[in-house]
C-alpha cells in the first residue's frame, strides 16, 4: 500500500460517513446555499436559508424576487450584495435555459452566474451522486499538508486528487478532507499531536 493509499484508508475509516454540511432538501436549495456559503460558515447558512426557502422556494420564485429583498434576507452571511445578484441571475437563467431544473453537468453549472468549479462540484456530488471532488479552503490545505496533492492552486489541486484517490471514493473524501479541516487539521493551529495521520504527514515531517 503507497502512502497516498494509506492516508485514505485512514481518513475514510475515521470521517467515512461525513455528509454535506448544508441542509438542504432539492438541489437548487443546495446550489443556492452552496453559492452563500463562500466566505461563510455552514452553520451561518445553515440559520438564513429557512426564511429564505420559504419566501422563495425553488428558481422561478427566486427568478422573480426584487435583489434588494434577497440582500436583506442573506445581510449574514457576508457579501450579501454581490451573493443576492448572483442567486437571482443564475435563477433567471435556470428558468430561461434549464426549464427551471438545476442543470446536472460542469459546463452547464459553471454558465451561471457565482457558481465556480468548487460550487458545481458540491451540487454533482450531493444533489446528483455524480462522483466529484469539491476543492474549498479545507480541502485544498489539508490534502496538500497531507501529500495527497501538491499544487499551488485549487484547480490543480482538484486534479491531482482526481488521480490519487479512486473515482468512486471522490465524493466521500470531500467530506473526510472537510472534517479533518474542521477537527483536527486547522489553518492557524492544527492538532498535530492528537492526530492519527502525523506520521504519513509531509506537513508534520516538514514541521517537527
Amino acid at each position: 500500500m503507497t502512502k497516498k493509499q494509506e492516508i485514505i484508508k485512514i481518513l475514510m475509516d475515521t470521517y467515512g460517513g461525513a455528509k454535506c454540511g448544508l441542509d438542504f432538501s432539492t438541489p437548487f436549495e443546495l446550489l443556492i446555499a452552496t453559492i452563500l456559503s463562500a466566505q461563510c460558515t455552514d452553520v451561518r447558512v445553515n440559520i438564513v436559508t429557512p426564511a429564505l426557502f420559504e419566501k422563495y422556494p425553488d428558481a422561478m420564485a427566486m427568478s422573480k424576487a426584487e435583489v434588494s429583498d434577497v440582500e436583506e434576507l442573506i445581510r449574514s452571511c457576508g457579501f450579501y450584495k454581490n451573493k443576492a445578484k448572483n442567486i437571482v441571475g443564475t435563477s433567471i437563467a435556470i428558468c430561461e435555459k434549464f426549464g427551471g431544473e438545476v442543470p446536472h453537468t460542469m459546463e452547464e453549472l459553471t454558465s451561471l452566474d457565482g457558481v465556480g468549479r468548487k460550487t458545481a462540484n458540491v451540487c454533482l456530488s450531493n444533489a446528483f451522486g455524480i462522483p466529484a471532488i469539491a476543492v474549498d479552503t479545507h480541502v485544498f490545505r489539508v490534502s496538500n499538508r497531507l501529500g495527497l496533492a501538491n499544487a499551488n492552486n485549487v484547480e490543480k489541486t482538484e486534479i491531482q486528487l482526481q488521480k490519487a484517490i479512486p473515482k468512486e471514493l471522490w465524493s466521500d473524501m470531500h467530506h473526510a478532507l472537510i472534517w479533518h479541516g474542521r477537527q483536527v487539521c486547522s489553518s492557524r493551529k492544527p492538532k498535530c499531536e492528537e492526530c492519527n495521520l502525523s506520521g504519513l504527514c509531509k506537513y508534520y515531517k516538514a514541521n517537527s
